[in-house]
């Protein structure tokens, strides 16, 4: 009896001392694959770096903690006081995030400088594979301030959510090309550029041909590989309103084989003309929102046809290709 016991005690030690082996070592490989991003280029790929960075959550998690965070993409550096990521050693598809704010956006080539903050930010990211099967963003008490010139408040909302659903019917498993569904919404949204206050906002989109596996973003330019895979981007709604007036839209948008894009969108409005007046003359603000009808509503269908944007059949202007 005394044999077993032993024995047991020492299986007992054995399996310990290997799974705090095993945590250590993918711990040590985490750090050094988010160390690893400081050294993309920030053109194909963001370039991350911290001013310092722990991997934490022994023996059960992985936390990473990185402190003064500094991202860059192109011309847009984001500088952010602290990121934090998790996710349970028993589910590695399944990550949690948050953030502190808040954060400093400056933008080399315009030069321009602004500033994002918030009281709440946290997202989660769960996998199916290697494609996403739900990525979410909530956020609360979300301010942005143009802060090149003085403070000037160019947004709010005193909450805002971001979701992405993957579609299992639309997944090619040929090409692993994928679809997701869009939801987003924000409540009390503030514009002040276009005098909008207490403005509730819904977006719904399906998106068709996206990247099948995350591990390939940035492996090739992502537009034209989206065309080719015949992507299609459905707006399956936009709604605004607020106390004076609202707006929906829908339509469907995709690019031919030269970037440029064919599609429609339905727009309906009441209040919106008369808002934007003194921002957008005559005659665009009716070649974008129609004519009022007799119910004082605004209707009209913008049409894209091989780079040419037009108001039901009258041209308005061209837009150059994507890619």
């Amino acid at each position: 009896m005394k044999k077993r016991i032993i024995i047991l005690a020492a299986f007992i030690l054995v399996v310990i001392a290997a799974a705090s082996g095993a945590w250590y070592y993918f711990a040590g490989q985490v750090r050094q694959q988010i160390e690893l991003l400081a050294f993309a280029d920030g053109e194909t790929s963001p370039q991350l770096s911290c001013a310092s960075l722990g991997v934490t959550g022994f023996p059960f998690a992985f936390d990473v903690d990185c402190t003064d965070a500094v991202i860059v993409s192109g011309d847009v550096m984001m500088e952010v006081p602290g990121i934090r990521a998790s996710a349970m050693v028993y589910d590695l598809t399944h990550f949690l995030a948050s953030a502190k704010g808040p954060a400093e956006v400056s933008d080399a080539f315009t030069g321009q400088r602004s500033e994002l903050s918030w009281t709440g930010l946290e997202g989660s990211l769960r996998l199916v594979g290697n494609r996403i099967a739900r990525l979410s963003l909530v956020g609360d008490e979300l301010a942005w301030t143009d802060r090149l010139v003085g403070e000037t408040l160019l947004a709010k909302s005193s909450h805002a959510e971001l979701h992405l659903l993957d579609m299992p019917e639309a997944f090619d498993a040929t090409n692993n090309r994928a679809g997701l569904a869009l939801f987003m919404t924000a409540d009390a949204l503030e514009l002040p550029p276009l005098a909008l206050t207490d403005t509730h906002v819904e977006i719904e989109a399906e998106a068709t041909g996206l990247p099948g596996d995350l591990s390939t973003l940035g492996a090739t330019p992502i537009l034209p590989a989206w065309q080719q895979a015949g992507g299609a981007l459905k707006i399956v709604a936009i709604r605004m309103n607020d106390a004076s007036g609202d707006l929906t839209a829908s339509g469907d948008l995709a690019l031919d084989a030269q970037g440029l894009l064919n599609g429609s969108i339905a727009i309906d409005s009441l209040g919106v003309a008369e808002r934007i007046g003194p921002m957008i003359e005559e005659p665009w603000r009716t070649l974008v929102l129609g004519v009022p009808g007799a119910d004082g509503r605004h209707t009209n269908q913008l049409n894209f046809r091989s780079g040419a944007l037009s108001s039901g059949l009258i041209p308005i202007t061209t837009i150059p290709p994507l890619f």
